[in-house]
């Protein structure tokens, strides 16, 4: 998992209410020195500290979905905040994923501020705000989703923690840092037995639901930021997998509405959105 990156971001949260970051019209890459670098990271956790059993449904979970070519899932999210008053705030999002491992994806996010749709083709991120008519793009410093995701969190000042999934090594991102990990027992998600798995690094814990059966995919992932007054939350929800959906390419491509406004600022508000504010 990101931790260095989820944590960064619920700081930025506290200090300030809203966050800008310049996109590169240029097509420069924010990232093209350091995302091999940071996507090559082993985990650093100690095999003593993981149980035996946690570890063994984790990867079997992760080896199955790094195996999916294509796959579509829906989402909802809530997303903790504190306000200064010490009182938290749960702010729900949903919306929808399709990813082609070769091809590219497009994810769908309804929020309380935002209605969103970004897409990527294997070269362009595009972001389009439905409501406003108004759209950014940034060019990706390579082919691959890890690639799109790691430009993505950098350009928008956005974590999208539940990005990890998408890896091409989801078990190497999700155990980075973990230094215990156990199998908590069985529970049940969305009317599916799951096993529920719990982690701990030194700045997170994180939980994670994993449904049992020949397709062990994960239906709940939970991530506390605990050293961040009242110890907010990040709670990710995934119904209705397809492991197999028949994608047409142009579903990843962008085409802007001929009356909608180019940005090339792109915001991150205190509640995690995406803010296309200047479209105003």
């Amino acid at each position: 998992m990101a931790i260095a990156k989820w944590v960064k971001t619920m700081n930025r949260t506290k200090l300030s209410s809203s966050l800008v970051s310049r996109l590169q019209p240029s097509g420069r890459s924010l990232l093209a020195a350091s995302v091999g670098l940071a996507l090559s990271c082993a985990p650093a956790w100690s095999e003593n500290a993981i149980d035996k059993d946690a570890n063994e449904i984790l990867a079997a979970s992760m080896t199955y979905l790094k195996g999916l070519k294509t796959f579509s899932v829906d989402y909802d999210t809530d997303h903790e905040i504190v306000d200064k008053a010490g009182q938290k705030i749960q702010y729900s999002a949903s919306g929808s994923l399709t990813a082609s491992r070769g091809g590219g994806f497009r994810m769908t996010r309804k929020g309380p501020y935002a209605d969103v749709e970004v897409t990527f083709d294997g070269k362009v991120i595009s972001l389009y705000g439905k409501a406003i008519n108004a759209f950014a793009q940034i060019d990706s410093p390579g082919p691959s989703i890890d690639e799109a995701v790691e430009e993505f969190r950098v350009s928008t000042g956005l974590d999208a923690a539940g990005a990890d999934l998408m890896s091409s090594d989801p078990y190497s991102v999700l155990t980075e840092g973990a230094t215990e990990g156990k199998l908590v027992g069985e529970a049940v998600i969305g009317g599916e037995i799951c096993d529920h798995l719990a982690f701990r690094t030194e700045d997170v814990d994180w939980q994670i639901w994993i449904r049992k059966g020949d397709q062990p995919l994960p239906l709940k992932y939970v991530i506390t930021t605990k050293w961040v007054t009242g110890a907010p939350q990040y709670a990710l929800r995934l119904s209705n997998w397809n492991v197999a959906p028949k994608i047409d390419a142009k579903l990843f491509s962008f085409t802007p509405p001929a009356d909608a406004k180019k940005l090339e600022n792109i915001y991150s508000d205190e509640i995690g959105e995406l803010s296309l504010e200047d479209a105003k």
